[in-house]
């Protein structure tokens, strides 16, 4: 009876010694997941900061590799960059956003005008077959009041713009200021998530890699192309003499960002507006642009800004970006698609190994 006591004791002694590893495990994982929503918490406030110097540092990371290869002197390679980045940022920034402010006012007084003289109604009166498009409208919808609606929106924006401007100056200076850090710590950075990550050295290179292209990719191949789109929608409005067309140009290059939507959303019923009121050369004029060489620059300058860089599918990209935009706000633009990025390359990573693992 002795000997079975004995024989039991080591068993006993192995159960222990596994329940107390695992149960430091849980308490382990439990710390670890506090601890990193605390930190989650802490950086949430300069969270848009943080991923415009984060995306900017990618951007610019070639440029300083360049720099600090011919310098020497790594600091000075960063501030060079920061100084670029500051100069292609903030003076078209700055520009946009004074144009943005006039013609939101001169905006708000045009549909103002429009609304409280009744244009848009004998627009459609001069054409009778509309008729019946009038007389729905004016049971379903009660455009004056939309109006009304647009040009307190557009009144408001302006001067929410000029309210917030000194909270977006100090976020613009913390975003340049942790540019500096990225660019020249990166080195410093990467070796770091390389060391705390799970993933193997050639696993993590993988993911920092699509981190990288999916950047370069919402950078380049959605806002430059998007900015290219507002621009030119803009300058046709302008050359028509069409109203307030640096903020429809504008209203246009955001849609031009999200997936699905477009700067047809403006062009179309502006083309629509001018065949109503008859002048036919500028709605022809005005709808052959926006067809051909608005909506025909996106194939055109797309493939060679990205290359073969990420490519998202509609669904995926339309569903990072405004899901994005809803969570973090502007700073989704960039965060959205990073998030989709890391969660399919993890999955990519655990259909690899247990690939591995049935061989």
């Amino acid at each position: 009876m002795n000997e079975d006591v004995s024989a039991d004791q080591p068993a006993r002694a192995w159960t222990l010694w596994g329940l107390r590893s695992w149960t430091q495990a849980v308490v382990l994982s439990a710390a670890t997941g506090v601890a990193i929503y605390v930190c989650y918490l802490l950086a949430l406030p300069f969270l848009p900061a943080l991923t415009w110097a984060l995306a900017l540092a990618i951007l610019f990371a070639p440029a300083h590799r360049a720099l600090e290869l011919t310098l020497k002197r790594p600091n000075l390679a960063a501030i060079i960059c920061v100084v670029m980045a500051a100069l292609i940022v903030v003076a078209p920034a700055t520009f946009v956003a004074e144009r943005l402010v006039n013609e939101a006012a001169k905006g708000a007084a045009i549909v103002q005008a429009q609304a409280e003289s009744g244009a848009w109604r004998r627009a459609i009166e001069a054409h009778p077959r509309l008729a019946p498009i009038d007389q729905w409208i004016e049971k379903q919808i009660n455009l004056p009041a939309i109006f009304g609606n647009v040009a307190s929106w557009l009144t408001n924006t302006g001067a929410s713009f000029v309210r917030g401007s000194v909270v977006q100056l100090a976020g613009l200076l913390l975003t340049f200021y942790l540019l500096f850090y990225f660019l020249r710590d990166r080195s410093l950075a990467l070796n770091e998530l390389r060391r705390l990550s799970p993933l193997s050295q050639a696993e993590m290179d993988q993911l920092l890699g699509k981190i990288a292209d999916t950047v370069y990719a919402t950078t380049y191949g959605t806002v430059v192309v998007a900015c290219v789109q507002g621009a030119l929608g803009g300058l046709m409005f302008w050359w028509l003499g069409l109203p307030t067309p640096a903020l429809w140009g504008l209203v246009m290059g955001l849609l031009a960002i999200v997936p699905v939507l477009g700067a047809f959303i403006v062009w179309i019923p502006a083309t629509i507006i001018l065949a109503l009121e008859g002048n036919w050369s500028n709605a022809i004029i005005l709808g052959v642009w926006g067809g051909v060489v608005v909506s025909g620059i996106d194939n055109l300058l797309y493939p060679m800004l990205i290359g073969d860089r990420l490519k998202l599918h509609t669904v995926p990209a339309f569903i990072s970006l405004i899901g994005g935009l809803s969570l973090f706000g502007a700073s989704g633009l960039i965060l959205g698609p990073i998030a989709v990025t890391i969660a399919t390359s993890l999955l990519d990573v655990w259909r690899t190994r247990i690939a591995e693992a049935r061989e």
